[in-house]
């Protein structure tokens, strides 16, 4: 769990810095007896990656290689492309194309799409792994035919993580065997945060580190797997040089704000949101598209504004992401979370109604923004007197087998109960609620429970003068979500209040 005391909290660190030190002895030893050949492309970081392309598509394949690591997804593919035209005898850029159908960190995979890129080098897998030239080109092939192979994707996900696993370690010079298999690791989980998996991927991407200092996905998979406010110091450095790696990739700017957020650094979560969003804005440019404002790199700037204060600066993003919304499609979703976190955030409930919430059924993002509308409307109304939508959503989702829904709903029915003079049920549904959120998962970023639990225990408890729980509470909520606006006034208010 992420709450614990601040004793339990270093000590966590020291015992994972214990175990990454063998990390660093090791990377001495990464390219022993061998030379250490890097490439470097402007904007997007360094590497060493023998192959047995020809030199005219040398430069399209390692730019496709750096875009991978730092999932430019789309680039990346006609970089591979690029290189297929270049020389349509080298399998490692089919290779490359087919990679970039997988996200593993996104829970996304287009398997049809990756088994019609390998078909352009041969039409089975067998007769790919023959075409390969090379022992360590027939294992790349290896693992990516177990990746887009038999089974479901979690059994395909284990799979290629046993055959990157082999791969590294019967060529431990190769460093993107290594990072590889770190990610590979990181997204055999499919989404679910397990500190010890986590962990494992650290001591596979640190090596790499510590010998390329200038390689992007080590630097990237390091983040991820500090992600979190426990393990976060332990990713900042890579943070800080990651956006210096990889100037080019809008992503690499953006990924290093998830240790500034697990860490309540706002200034920097606003300042790499803008770089990514401006280097996402030229890429789209450059491709005819308008800009992304309603998107992920929008949804954290505007966080990060809304922890350090700065109302106009919010509210223009969310004039630009109301005018540009498109229902049904992803930005409806990003909408919906930053509509909730403006109005709970801000604590202005008069705000629902200057950004109207569509709440029509439809697709799954339809649904997912919906409840994330009707639980910010209902939360607006209650603090402005009005119960109704509470019950509302109460008697609808009160009984979910979605938890972060059912947490939603607790909230409501806590704080319904308090507001009617059930001060003791409200307490107990309250804390229910922050119980089962603390069971869950970790999901780094803005909080996905749009009001955290333990913030809003806090509050209710703090109203009623029960300052020493409500002081607890409103640390448990620090340690969850550091830096954190409400939390951090509640906690003041409590402390100074309860002597």
């Amino acid at each position: 769990m992420l709450g614990r005391s601040r004793a339990a909290v270093l000590f966590a660190l020291i015992v994972v810095a214990g175990a990454c030190a063998p990390m660093h002895e090791a990377a001495s030893d990464l390219h022993a007896g061998s030379d250490i050949d890097l490439t470097t492309v402007e904007g997007l970081g360094s590497l060493d990656f023998p192959n047995s392309g020809t030199a005219d598509a040398q430069a399209a394949f390692l730019r496709g290689v750096l875009l991978l690591h730092s999932f430019e997804y789309e680039p990346a593919a006609q970089a591979f492309q690029e290189a297929q035209a270049a020389d349509p005898d080298f399998g490692l850029a089919y290779w490359g194309e087919a990679m970039t159908y997988n996200h593993p960190l996104w829970q996304d995979k287009d398997v049809e799409a990756a088994q019609a890129a390998l078909a352009k080098y041969a039409p089975s897998a067998a007769e790919r792994r023959d075409r390969a030239p090379t022992d360590r080109e027939r294992m790349y092939f290896d693992a990516v035919e177990a990746l887009y192979g038999a089974g479901d994707k979690n059994e395909q996900d284990l799979a290629y993580m046993g055959a990157m696993e082999t791969l590294s370690e019967a060529y431990p010079d190769d460093h993107e065997a290594r990072a590889f298999h770190a990610l590979s690791i990181l997204g055999s989980v499919d989404g679910s945060r397990d500190f010890a998996t986590y962990m494992r991927g650290a001591a596979r991407a640190q090596p790499v580190f510590d010998a390329n200092p200038d390689h992007p996905g080590a630097a990237h998979y390091l983040i991820h797997s500090f992600d979190d406010p426990v393990h976060a110091p332990l990713g900042l450095h890579a943070a800080r040089l990651y956006s210096e790696i990889a100037p080019g990739a809008a992503h690499a700017q953006h990924m290093t704000t998830h240790i500034f957020v697990a860490l309540g650094m706002w200034d920097d979560v606003v300042s790499g949101n803008i770089r990514a969003r401006d280097v996402q804005d030229g890429q789209r440019a450059n491709l005819d598209r308008p800009p992304n404002v309603c998107g992920h790199y929008s949804s954290w700037l505007h966080y990060g504004h809304l922890m350090l204060g700065d109302s106009a600066e919010a509210e223009q993003l969310m004039d630009e992401c109301h005018a540009g919304v498109e229902a049904g499609h992803a930005s409806h979703f990003y909408f919906a979370a930053m509509r909730a976190r403006h109005i709970l955030d801000s604590e202005d409930w008069s705000l629902a109604e200057r950004w109207p919430a569509d709440l029509r059924d439809g697709d799954d993002f339809w649904q997912r923004a919906a409840v994330i509308d009707s639980f910010t409307n209902a939360f607006a109304a209650l603090r402005s007197g009005d119960p109704q939508p509470a019950r509302d959503f109460v008697n609808t989702h009160g009984t979910s087998d979605d938890q972060q829904l059912l947490v939603h709903a607790l909230e409501l029915s806590g704080m319904l109960a308090v507001h009617a003079g059930q001060a003791d049920q409200g307490i107990a549904l309250l804390r229910e609620a922050a119980a089962l959120e603390d069971s869950l998962p970790f999901e780094f970023g803005p909080p996905t429970i749009v009001k955290p639990s333990f913030e809003l225990l806090g509050e209710e408890l703090l109203a009623l003068e029960r300052f020493d729980e409500a002081r607890a509470a409103f640390r448990r909520a620090t340690e969850r979500t550091p830096g954190r606006t409400l939390a951090e006034r509640g906690l003041r208010e409590s402390t100074a209040s309860g002597g």
